[in-house]
């Protein structure tokens, strides 16, 4: 029996043999790839080839791709655990053909290994074929049908026909696509997870586990653009997929892709970190919660490792919802404290091998979950807390539905998927309104598609033929000649024509010296000037070996054919300093932080430099000022800069940082920081893989201040530094405050530290006074208060107490509520006070009352207009303010009112 790595590496052995290059996985986060959160096919690396953008460096590949499928068109994530099948994080086995064989060696080649490599019963398999569709104008795929029985031994009767949604695969809305050929297996009657409906019947693309599909075979033909018709692309290409999961099952003899090897060695460590046994059984909920958190751990793994880090928007916020969903399954092992983390190294090992990357950052990802699921620990019971509160409320109706809108405010703001709901609210009896959740959902999904609209560009220009730009211009001259090829506009090349005053449109030269935009440096801005007119360069961005200069004509008019000068902003400048700035950065904070701190993005633009890093905690400013010394003295060094292009292989010999996930080609361009020319490179101090433009000597950055130093999600720093003239407008600008401070303080300046130690030595010698006085009135406070105890009103056994005291502080009036809870055990508290014609109310409402639906927010917000004010809190503490102190009495009184009347209807 073959072990999943067994299987992973005979396939790829296998279509080696057949003349295909391996192909590493491309990373699960696309960093290219504006239309895509993840990586979800093992064609996505390959899409600008099958456009036509680029072309291919090899004729056939194959390897094994990280997918996830958690958004948009391909989401399996509320799937998971219910069944024995669907996963978020899954490998990709796949062989592509660019424009080299077609479907008679896809077909052919499939079939050989699965039934002579891995000898699997020919008897047991089905293989599927396109249809045809109306709507789109496509005929039945009748020379797949026929190559089947040709090429393979499978009879004519096992080869069925089906529609779109079953044998037409696309990418996404948009993009590369075609008719597909799938093969399933049949398992066998024994194998059906249905048999006891009434009327069920067993067949290939069915709702039973008996069949199901083991590889796709995808004949790209076609593209689907922005208006959602399909054009015929300039070549054929051939994109398989088969997930080694499902593989694994079979060759291993198991029924769940969960009880292979891939997933029991974590299946396994859940069960002695909980106590529980894991049974394989589908429906049971402890079993579920095994599945989710094995599946879900996998993804959280390779995604963070990618660069993905939890956070609330884009990929970010789908790796939050994955990591709450495993959290809350966990719930289910009476597993209340961060344990996911614990996972990683289990994961590391059964994975590790095939994909070096998660050993490198395996300490990393870790550390970003377990910080993930302490917050989340906190966010959970107030999710909880929401869902109590929507499910009385369905209680008291006789439907017992939950409404749409709460599974929505769960699912949105507190990372409870549609199924954690339904299953919370199943053990209360109740249902959920999935109705109106899905037409939120699409509701937001519409809101997601607008937002990235900007990203179609590529797929709007995929059918046109773009020429090339020499760009080498670039690193050697802000100037150039040039001449005007063709317009972009509307989303659409022209070759011909004209562009008025006032057009705003990209404009393509054959040679520029405009960087685009790439490797987090901002592209660059000038202006493209005729005889005729001058044209704004706003940005400058490239589509494959096309560059787009994008603005506006701001004078007279272009003309496709003239000659043109290309001439790049004054800011190229600071964009060199900042860029060089950056990669001193990079080489400071491992000298000082070590190598964890790993570059994770960066933006380089003309008035700032920022900088993404991984590390688990805010640097210190000992840690910061060490950092900006190193920058500072490489800079007072005026040390030299050489960039040369070299083999990749080479590059990474000589230790070469490249940017984690970042694709390159066979080529790369390194710059050399310290090393005079090409030669004496390995002389140099820093070396990166980086395509960006830089200074030619240190001395010229002028400067460097680090501004800022923050968090920007679960173990990911993010500093802003400044060099050159921004830096100098800056420290002129602070100069300006300290003589500013000087003048209101009446002192020089090198004596202003002194005065400021003084003044707030002083200030904390008042409060300590005041802190003394107010603790002197507290016991007049606290006697006031007992005074209220003794005389309140008692329904049931509850105390409402309510009245004004003299306190001096909100902080002085909660210390009282809480003295008051607990001695009256059953207590709904409000009190008021004035400060200085500053109204204070505060409310407090013991456990036992909020069960009841008695909450201190809810009466402050009915109150507290009285005051003329607003606010609000907690169920069990809140305060309002307000400036109106005449109407305290009035206020004090509306909340007896409105406690006594909840006491009198339980």
């Amino acid at each position: 029996m073959l072990n999943s790595s067994q299987i992973r590496s005979s396939f790829i052995d296998f279509f080696k043999d057949k003349g295909h290059e391996f192909v590493p996985s491309s990373p699960i986060v696309p960093t290219d790839d504006q239309t895509l959160l993840f990586a979800n096919a093992g064609m996505n690396q390959f899409k600008d080839i099958f456009l036509g953008l680029t072309s291919p460096q090899c004729r056939r590949a194959a390897n094994s791709q990280k997918c996830l499928r958690v958004s948009g068109k391909h989401n399996d994530l509320e799937e998971v655990g219910k069944d024995t099948y669907h996963h978020t994080f899954f490998e990709m086995l796949g062989n592509w053909s660019f424009d080299d064989y077609f479907k008679a060696e896809a077909i052919e080649w499939a079939w050989e290994l699965l039934t002579k490599v891995w000898q699997i019963n020919p008897d047991q398999l089905w293989a599927t074929v396109f249809a045809g569709d109306k709507e789109d104008g496509l005929p039945k795929d009748d020379e797949a049908e026929k190559l089947w029985p040709k090429v393979t031994s499978i009879l004519p009767e096992r080869v069925l026909a089906f529609g779109k949604k079953d044998n037409f695969w696309e990418m996404g809305n948009t993009g590369p696509c075609g008719p597909c050929s799938e093969i399933h297996i049949d398992l066998g009657a024994e194998a059906c997870d249905k048999k006891d409906l009434p009327g069920h019947k067993c067949v290939v693309n069915g709702d039973c586990r008996r069949f199901f599909e083991l590889w796709n075979l995808v004949f790209i033909q076609f593209n689907r653009g922005g208006n959602g018709k399909l054009l015929p692309l300039g070549a054929h290409y051939i994109d398989t997929g088969a997930g080694l999961e499902r593989i694994a099952a079979v060759l291993q003899n198991k029924t769940s892709n969960y009880d292979t090897d891939l997933f029991m060695p974590v299946i396994k460590f859940i069960g002695q970190q909980t106590g529980y046994t894991y049974t394989s059984e589908l429906n049971k909920k402890t079993d579920i919660a095994f599945r989710v958190i094995a599946d879900h751990i996998r993804a959280l793994v390779f995604a963070i490792t990618d660069g993905a880090t939890p956070s609330n928007e884009g990929r970010g916020y789908v790796v939050r919802r994955i990591l709450r969903r495993a959290a809350r399954f966990g719930r289910e092992l009476k597993m209340h404290e961060p344990f996911m983390y614990k996972l990683v190294p289990v994961v590391v090992d059964c994975l590790g091998d095939a994909f070096a990357e998660i050993k490198a950052r395996a300490d990393y990802v870790s550390m970003v979950i377990e910080s993930e699921e302490a917050g989340f620990g906190r966010t959970l019971d107030r999710g909880i807390e929401i869902f109590n509160t929507a499910a009385k409320r369905a209680e008291k109706t006789t439907q017992r539905i939950i409404s749409g809108k709460d599974a929505f405010q769960l699912y949105d703001t507190y990372g409870f998927p549609l199924d954690l709901t339904e299953l919370m609210a199943d053990e209360r009896s109740l249902k959920v309104d999935k109705v109106k959740f899905n037409e939120l959902m699409e509701e937001q999904r519409q809101r997601a598609r607008a937002a990235q609209k900007g990203a179609s560009l590529t797929i709007a220009l995929a059918d046109a033929e773009l020429p090339v730009t020499e760009d080498l211009h670039k690193y050697e001259t802000s100037d150039c000649k040039s001449q005007i090829i063709g317009f972009i506009e509307n989303s659409q090349f022209k070759d011909t024509g004209n562009a008025e005053e006032g057009a705003e449109i990209g404009v393509v030269l054959d040679k520029t010296c405009f960087y685009a935009e790439a490797g987090g440096q901002v592209g660059d801005c000038g202006t493209i000037e005729t005889k005729s007119g001058r044209f704004i360069v706003e940005d400058t961005a490239k589509i494959a070996n096309c560059v787009i200069h994008s603005g506006k004509v701001a004078h007279g008019s272009l003309s496709v054919g003239q000659e043109a000068a290309a001439i790049v902003s004054k800011d190229r400048d600071s964009i060199k300093k900042n860029h060089t700035a950056t990669h001193l950065l990079q080489w400071a904070l491992q000298n000082v932080c070590g190598k964890s701190a790993a570059q994770s993005g960066s933006l380089v633009a003309p008035d700032y430099l920022r900088f993404d890093f991984t590390y688990p905690a805010a640097l210190t400013t000992e840690q910061i000022k060490k950092v900006e010394d190193l920058v500072r003295g490489k800079i007072a060094e005026d040390l030299p800069l050489a960039c040369v292009v070299m083999p990749k292989e080479n590059a990474e010999k000589l230790g070469a940082m490249a940017l984690f996930g970042e694709k390159y080609g066979s080529e790369v361009r390194v710059v050399a920081i310290g090393a005079a020319d090409a030669e004496y490179i390995q002389q140099a101090f820093s070396r990166e893989f980086c395509g960006g433009t830089h200074v030619d000597r240190l001395g010229s950055i002028g400067g460097f201040k680090i501004i800022k130093e923050e968090s920007i999600s679960a173990g990911v720093r993010r500093i802003t530094a400044l060099t050159g003239s921004a830096l100098a407008g800056y420290l002129e600008q602070r100069s300006d405050i300290v003589d500013q401070l000087s003048e209101m303080l009446k002192v020089p300046d090198e004596q202003m530290i002194d005065r400021v130690e003084k003044l707030i030595k002083e200030n904390k010698r008042l409060a300590k006074e005041l802190k003394s006085a107010a603790k002197q009135s507290g016991g007049d406070v606290m006697a006031e208060a007992k005074a209220l105890l003794e005389k309140c009103e008692k329904i049931g056994g509850t105390s409402i107490i309510v009245g004004q005291i003299s306190a001096a502080s909100a902080e002085q009036g909660r210390a009282v509520i809480d003295m008051l809870k607990k001695k009256a055990k059953s207590a709904a508290v409000v009190l008021g006070f004035a400060v200085d014609d500053k109204v204070t109310l505060l409310a407090g409402i013991t456990d036992d009352l909020i069960k009841k639906d008695i909450k201190a927010g809810h009466i402050l917000k009915q109150i507290a207009p009285v005051i003329d004010g607003g606010g609000g809190g907690r169920p069990q503490m809140a305060q309002a303010g307000g400036k109106n102190p005449e109407k305290i009495e009035e206020a004090l009184s509306k909340a007896a009112k409105l406690i006594r009347e909840k006491l009198k209807d339980l």
